[in-house]
Formats: structure tokens, C-alpha cells, sequence
């Protein structure tokens, strides 16, 4: 069961997303709040594997907020849901720890698919934040010079597969995919598995 937390300050937002988690078996809803402090008293109280997260909260932004929560939970996983797309807050957002990054009006099933995702130990980029990402991250990202065995591993993080997933999939061990994951950021220039998707997204290495 995957346990998640909704954090909007629009009430409709929040009904709709409710309806949404609640319709999927595997996913129980821990809570939806209206504001960064209620946010982050939530995961101190129910610790959700998942939360949804607005950078539009009251209080503080959302960036912030995923900062203060994973203080109070660090085993929850961040994603923001937000209808802003500019490279300041996209940035802001994946420093500050977010795991997944998805535009408002992303259809049921990419919202979906990006929770579970997220909660097994992958991310979650939509395809205009990678592009964006990529962007930024300049020319210096351009070291494609990946094996074969380090390109079926990316193509597996690109499809929100965890390291251990990543490992039974390919009968090898945690601890190897842990060494090719590390080769692949060092080599795409990435700091962390989701600017290495997006990177390989824009590249044509993931769809």
C-alpha cells in the first residue's frame, strides 16, 4: 500500500486529486492539507511514502516546505504538482529534494504511474521540466559514452524502477547497479537520478 499526503491550497485541486488516489487499490490517502506548516505536521504525524506538493502554498513556498518535511520525515518522497514551469522554480524545487516534477492538467494516469514511481525508489519528470532541466544543465552534459549494461540501466531509472527492481530485473546485484548508476550521473554531468532522466529523456536515451 502506498501511502499519500496532498498539499494544495486550492480545495477543488485537492478533491479532484483525492478522487483520483482514492479510485487506484494500492494507494491509501493520508491526508490533504491547505498550507506548508499543515503539510509538514502531517508527515511528522503519518509519515506518507508520497506526498503531492504545490510550490503555491501559504506561508512558505513550496520548495521550502519539501526542505521542512523531509526534516520531519525523511523516508517520505516529494512530488511537486504545480502549473509552473519556469527553470527558477524547477531547480529550486529539485534542490530542495523533490523526487518528481509534474505540470497541473497531467492526466489520471501520468499522475498515477508518477506516485508509484516515486514510491519505489525512481522519479518522475514530465517531459517539458526535463527539456527545461537539460537546458540549463548546458553543453557540459553532453559525455554519452555509456555501455551497453549502463544503458539498459538507464532506460530502467527512466522508467521509475528502484535500484533493488533494477537488480532482479537484471540478475545482478544492488550493490553493482549502485556503481553503474554512479557511473551514469558522472558521465551525463547529473547530480541525481533525475536530472540524469532528464538529460536522457532529451537525448533520446529514455522515452
Amino acid at each position: 500500500m502506498i501511502v499519500v499526503a496532498i498539499a494544495d491550497d486550492h480545495p477543488i485541486v485537492r478533491e479532484g486529486l483525492a478522487m483520483v488516489l482514492t479510485d487506484e487499490a494500492d494507494f491509501e490517502l493520508a491526508g490533504s492539507v491547505g498550507s506548508a506548516e499543515e503539510l509538514v505536521e502531517l508527515c511528522a504525524r503519518v509519515r506518507p511514502d508520497v506526498v503531492l506538493v504545490d510550490l503555491e502554498l501559504p506561508e512558505m513556498g513550496g520548495a521550502a516546505a519539501i526542505e521542512r518535511l523531509q526534516q520531519a520525515s525523511p523516508a517520505t518522497r516529494a512530488i511537486v504538482f504545480t502549473a509552473y514551469d519556469t527553470a527558477e522554480r524547477i531547480d529550486a524545487a529539485i534542490a530542495a529534494g523533490a523526487k518528481g516534477y509534474l505540470l497541473k492538467g497531467a492526466p489520471a494516469p501520468e499522475l498515477v504511474k508518477a506516485i508509484r514511481a516515486v514510491a519505489a525508489g525512481g522519479s518522475a519528470l514530465e517531459p517539458r521540466v526535463a527539456a527545461r532541466v537539460l537546458a540549463r544543465l548546458g553543453g557540459k552534459r553532453d559525455r554519452l559514452d555509456l555501455s551497453a549494461r549502463e544503458g539498459d540501466v538507464l532506460r530502467m531509472i527512466g522508467a521509475g524502477l528502484s535500484n533493488k527492481q533494477i537488480a532482479k530485473r537484471l540478475s545482478i546485484a544492488e550493490r553493482t547497479v549502485k556503481y553503474h548508476v554512479a557511473s551514469i550521473l558522472n558521465k551525463l554531468g547529473a547530480d541525481n537520478r533525475a536530472q540524469a532522466v532528464a538529460i536522457a529523456a532529451q537525448k533520446g536515451l529514455v522515452s
